[in-house]
């Protein structure tokens, strides 16, 4: 990773940075901190869990500003949807993070540099590191910028479906009961996993679905799940 190289992201960002360690830590997958003894504190797992809820709170913000009148239930649902792993996905290939990410040699030749969950992930880590650097208005700024065309595509109804927010919804109004989702296996080694997630309703299996992450497999799950309740009904 070059210096050039993050400086075209930077301004990408429109950012100057005062840390770029921590930028280039939210850029390295656990796989490359393992395989070069950096520690467990190395990679940009942290970061990801502290731009997940900045991001959630930027949105958050967002919506209920543009839409005064909304009810909290369709908030959560255009939330939901806005920082859903695909939509995260096509913005962190915008940025062309991939070609940015430190991944272990295993990872890289896997094709790490393209999997959504993975890309999704280290865009969260950004934002987690841009917080701690540049404080939090200057990555609302980023965000509302970057997140400009969602906005339009929730507003056109071209969102992709968030499925666990459709089963809530649908087994609250329908079945009287919410679900419960549950990690039954873990495969593959620490730095390419793949989760498998069921669906329960009352302790009963609805759906099961597999992900490179756990969200993704809780989608998948939720799907199945969503989409044979809407066919036996």
């Amino acid at each position: 990773m070059g210096k050039k190289d993050l400086n075209y992201l930077f301004k990408q960002l429109n950012i100057e940075p005062k840390n770029r360690e921590i930028y280039i830590q939210a850029l390295t997958h656990s796989s490359y901190a393992h395989e070069h003894n950096l520690g467990s504190h190395a990679h940009n797992e942290r970061l990801e869990f502290l731009g997940d809820a900045v991001l959630e709170l930027v949105i958050s913000e967002a919506l209920f500003k543009r839409f005064p009148l909304l009810p909290e239930g369709k908030l959560t649902r255009f939330r939901a949807g806005m920082v859903c792993e695909d939509s995260l996905f096509k913005i962190a290939n915008s940025l062309e993070l991939g070609k940015y990410l430190r991944l272990g040699k295993g990872e890289a030749a896997s094709g790490g540099r393209q999997r959504p969950s993975l890309l999704a992930d280290a865009f969260e880590a950004m934002l987690g590191a841009m917080y701690l650097d540049q404080g939090f208005y200057v990555v609302q700024e980023t965000v509302t910028g970057i997140f400009a065309p969602l906005f339009e595509d929730m507003a056109k109804g071209s969102m992709r479906h968030d499925y666990k927010t459709l089963m809530q919804e649908y087994t609250q109004a329908s079945l009287a009961t919410t679900p419960e989702y549950r990690i039954v296996a873990e495969q593959g080694p620490d730095h390419s996993k793949v989760f498998v997630a069921q669906l329960l309703l009352n302790r009963e299996v609805y759906g099961e679905g597999s992900g490179r992450s756990k969200k993704e497999a809780e989608q998948e799950a939720a799907r199945v799940a969503y989409q044979q309740l809407r066919a036996e009904k």
